[in-house]
């Protein structure tokens, strides 16, 4: 690793331990953002901001070249009640930097920021320009999506959620459904009414065993499942009204459209999406960044995971530090050799790459 890597990782892992140290959960990630807007103004990298998304235009922007987006979140989840020790007090431990937010996805976010203070004035065949954006946890309307119309017209991204510095090529999309089976009220002890329970039993059953046709050689098969279910009002009273969740992750074979379709077609019950904007979203397995990423040995698969990608009207694929599995999880942690080696390959990635 050069001299250069190293204070790199060195800057990157302070900015994260203070980031850790800043509550940020989704929505209210303000001082984090003041923070990660002073990181930048002290080096020079000319930020802006819009409402807490921050970014930076790297310096000889020219409209008649690509544009290249490297991306991370500033957001958290809330902590889970199993945390060990305090997740916003920054730990190291074994090599291990412990704390919300240092896997996902601050050990990207910390990570990208450093390359792109190397790469920013360094000669380059194409744009760039790196955004910590707000809200992604909840795909926020503050977030990347407010963001995105002030930038540059993009041509590509890097979004550095925790893949283990593989390059994800597709991801899976979300679709929230909330469905409602309806009866008709009656006393428990006649035997009347129409239960809404039975009939919701029903169509979960059906949606059990129901298979979508198109599988994805990246993602698999789109998966449907029922998280949450709320009926009755009391024992003795047969319920009208049966609501239940179904989580919708969709592969790039479908778009969310037409798998409310074919739920609908499948179910009685009333099925009502919160959202049919977050599909899934992959990239040309042919494109030159994904091209570069496997001259250096790296392996491209798909993501499970949903992120600001989803969000994106441009190919992009996700690339950085730490394990998916971590993420969201009590005690979460982030190597300090993965923020590292991550600053390493991107800048490796970066040098000399044509788009």
């Amino acid at each position: 690793m050069t001299t250069d890597c190293r204070r790199l990782a060195a800057e990157a892992t302070g900015l994260l331990r203070r980031l850790i140290a800043t509550p940020s959960v989704s929505r209210d990630e303000k001082a984090a953002a003041d923070i990660i807007e002073q990181f930048m103004e002290d080096r020079a990298m000319s930020p802006r901001r819009e409402a807490n998304n921050v970014w930076a235009v790297a310096p000889g922007h020219d409209d008649s070249r690509p544009t290249l987006l490297l991306n991370a979140h500033i957001d958290t989840v809330k902590p889970v009640a199993s945390w060990t020790r305090d997740p916003f007090c920054p730990t190291v431990e074994g090599g291990r930097l412990y704390g919300l937010g240092s896997n996902d996805c601050g050990g990207g976010l910390v990570s990208l920021l450093a390359t792109y203070s190397a790469m920013a004035r360094a000669p380059r065949a194409y744009n760039l320009v790196c955004l910590a954006s707000a809200e992604e946890e909840v795909s926020g309307a503050d977030g990347i999506s407010r963001a995105l119309p002030l930038l540059p017209r993009i041509d590509v991204a890097i979004v550095g959620e925790p893949t283990g510095m593989q390059p994800a090529i597709a991801e899976k999309g979300l679709m929230v459904v909330d469905a409602v089976a309806r009866g008709r009220s009656g006393h428990a002890a006649r035997a009347e009414g129409v239960n809404a329970i039975y009939k919701a039993i029903d169509d979960i059953a059906w949606l059990r065993s129901h298979r979508f046709g198109r599988v994805s050689p990246l993602l698999g098969p789109t998966l449907a499942t029922v998280t949450v279910i709320d009926a009755g009002t009391q024992h003795n009273v047969v319920p009208d009204e049966c609501r239940f969740t179904i989580d919708v992750r969709s592969n790039e074979l479908y778009t969310n459209a037409e798998l409310l379709d074919e739920l609908r077609a499948g179910m009685g019950s009333e099925l009502t999406p919160r959202s049919t904007r977050l599909g899934s979203s992959a990239i040309d397995p042919a494109h030159p960044l994904v091209e570069r990423c496997r001259a250096m040995g790296m392996v491209p698969f798909g993501s499970p995971t949903l992120s600001d990608q989803a969000l994106m009207p441009f190919p992009s694929m996700k690339l950085g530090p730490g394990d998916s599995a971590r993420s969201h999880s009590a005690d979460e942690y982030i190597a300090l050799d993965e923020i590292a080696s991550a600053i390493e390959t991107y800048t490796q990635l970066l040098d000399g790459l044509r788009l």
